[in-house]
C-alpha cells in the first residue's frame, strides 16, 4: 500500500515531490536575483570607487589651479599699484621754489612737519615758505599745503605780506629739483581762526596746492595774530 503523502515516481520517492520542486524552484530563483543583487552592488560599489578615484585627485587640483591664480592676480595687482605709486613717486622731485608773479615771490620752499602743540611747523625766516611734507606732494592727489610769515617780528614784510591780494585765475609755479615746474591756478581764498581746518589739509579728490598766511589783528600776549588766510589752488594738468 502507497502511504497517501508519497507519490511514485520513476526516479524520485519523497512526501510531495511536485511542493518540494517548487520550493526548490522558489529558492533558486532567490539565489539568482541575491547574486544577481550582489553583482550588480559590486559593480556598482567598484565604478563609485573608480569615480571617487580620479575625481578627488581632479578637484583638488582644480583647487590648486585656482587658488595658484588668484594669488598670480593679487600678486599682479598688488604689484601694479605699488609700480604705479612708485612712477608716481619717481616722477617728483623734491619742491625747492614757490614762484608767484603777481605778487612777486620767488621763494626757497623749506619741509616742515609738526610742531611740539600739534600745529603745522612754520619756515626758519621770513623770506622762505614751508611745505608740509607729512601731507601730499605738490602734484599728488589731496591737498599740499605750503605756509609763509606775513611780516617778522619788527613788523618787516613777509614772503607772503601780500598773499590777501591773489585772486581767482591767478597763476602760481612748483619748481622741483629734477627740473620740473608744476603750474596752478588761484581758485579762491577763506578767512579761518587759528586752529586745524579739515578743508584745508584734506581732500579726496583733485590736486590741490594750498598757502597759508597770517591775517586779522596781532594778539600780543599770544604772540600771535588772530585769524589765518588760506588761498586755494588747482594744479593745470
Amino acid at each position: 500500500m502507497v502511504h497517501p503523502n508519497w507519490t511514485l515516481n520513476p526516479f524520485v520517492l519523497s512526501p510531495k515531490p511536485y511542493t518540494h520542486l517548487k520550493q526548490i524552484e522558489k529558492r533558486i530563483s532567490m539565489d539568482k536575483q541575491n547574486h544577481a543583487f550582489k553583482t550588480t552592488l559590486k559593480v556598482v560599489s567598484a565604478a563609485l570607487f573608480l569615480i571617487l578615484l580620479f575625481f578627488i585627485p581632479y578637484e583638488m587640483h582644480a583647487i590648486q589651479v585656482e587658488q595658484r591664480t588668484q594669488g598670480v592676480m593679487h600678486y599682479s595687482q598688488d604689484k601694479k599699484q605699488s609700480l604705479e605709486i612708485t612712477v608716481q613717486k619717481e616722477n617728483h622731485g623734491t619742491p625747492v621754489r614757490l614762484k608767484i608773479p603777481s605778487i612777486n615771490v620767488n621763494a626757497a620752499i623749506e619741509n616742515v612737519g609738526v610742531a611740539s602743540n600739534g600745529a603745522m611747523n612754520i619756515p626758519n625766516n621770513t623770506a622762505d615758505v614751508g611745505w608740509f611734507d607729512l601731507g601730499p606732494h605738490p602734484g599728488e592727489k589731496g591737498s599740499a599745503v605750503i605756509a609763509g610769515h606775513f611780516d617778522d617780528e619788527n613788523g618787516a614784510a613777509g614772503i607772503f605780506t601780500n598773499l590777501n591780494e591773489l585772486k581767482q585765475g591767478d597763476k602760481l609755479y612748483i619748481q622741483e629739483s629734477n627740473g620740473t615746474s608744476l603750474t596752478f591756478v588761484v581758485q579762491g581764498s577763506r578767512i579761518y581762526n587759528p586752529g586745524y581746518a579739515n578743508d584745508v589739509f584734506s581732500s579726496a579728490t583733485g590736486t590741490h596746492l594750498n598757502l597759508i598766511t597770517c591775517d586779522g589783528i596781532w594778539d600780543n600776549p599770544q604772540k600771535s595774530y588772530s585769524k589765518r588766510l588760506v588761498v586755494f589752488a588747482d594744479m593745470v594738468h
